[in-house]
């Protein structure tokens, strides 16, 4: 049962929550979500040139460098790890890049934050993927339920287990950023328990 607030501490704490959030749009020139801050990231990380208006339906910009120079891209920022992920099957990318936080233990999100962390990428070529759930009769859509072996196939942060894309160590070290702290200040990627 939720305890009674006290309705000025609410009101301080969102007055600073949209300090930060004027702060963030202007570092990154745009509004301060979650898939906002999580393009600017991916861009710095893995070298995106991202298109200029943030309304373009399924294409959020395309590789600059490396194995996939040229190949557009989808960039998701998840805060929980919930299996699930937003297709949109009429304007596909060549990849989706989604970055997730935590994976979801609990069956309700009562009483979580929910904070912007990132614990592991994957990178999937998105038409062979939407080929294999339309061949398993999955629904396609905002909500699209995909296995977790395509998930552990995907991976390419922490662990790199997709082969199509290796990071470097300065790239693991951008990520490790957005993290979590360890109990002496510094930082770590996500372990098999929750902290």
């Amino acid at each position: 049962m939720p305890t009674r607030t006290d309705p000025q501490r609410l009101a301080d704490l969102i007055r600073q929550r949209n300090e930060i959030g004027r702060e963030i749009a202007a570092l990154i020139g745009r509004p301060a979500t979650i898939g906002h801050v999580g393009e600017f990231i991916a861009a710095a990380v893995f070298d995106i040139e991202l298109e200029e208006s943030a309304s373009g339906r399924g294409i959020d910009g395309h590789f600059r460098s490396g194995p996939l120079a040229g190949r557009t891209v989808n960039v998701k920022w998840y805060a929980k790890h919930e299996s699930l992920l937003a297709i949109t099957p009429d304007s596909l990318p060549n990849f989706y890049l989604v970055m997730t936080g935590p994976r979801s233990q609990a069956m309700t999100s009562r009483g979580e934050a929910r904070p912007w962390l990132i614990e592991s990428v994957f990178l999937f070529e998105a038409a062979p993927l939407v080929e294999r759930l339309k061949a398993r009769g999955v629904q396609i859509g905002v909500a699209t339920s995909v296995t977790r072996a395509e998930w552990e196939a995907a991976e390419i942060y922490p662990q790199p287990r997709n082969p199509r894309y290796r990071l470097s160590e300065a790239q693991r070290a951008m990520l490790a950023l957005f993290g979590r702290r360890t109990t002496d200040g510094g930082w770590r990627v996500r372990d098999s328990k929750p902290l």
